[in-house]
């Protein structure tokens, strides 16, 4: 079985709640300078303290909130 034809299986068996969730991720992944070169960059392998793996934690479900600037709101807000 092809990375793809595994890809297609799972869309499949999702519930119907989630599809726009996958699909949002999908065409991100696909749009999405930064998502790509983060996809791409190599896992970080040195060891993280716990306020730092909770930082990350609350950084990410802040993320998935919709909570966040983007990169052109942050260039604009550098540049004011």
């Amino acid at each position: 079985m092809t990375t793809k034809e595994a890809l297609h299986g799972l869309i499949d068996q999702l519930p119907d709640y989630a599809l726009a969730e996958a699909e949002r991720y999908l065409a991100g992944l696909r749009n999405d300078p930064m998502l790509q070169a983060l996809m791409a960059a190599p896992l970080d392998d040195e060891p993280t303290t716990p306020e730092e793996d909770e930082g990350a934690r609350e950084a990410w479900e802040e993320y998935r909130r919709g909570e966040y600037v983007s990169a052109d709101e942050a260039k604009r807000a550098l540049l004011e």
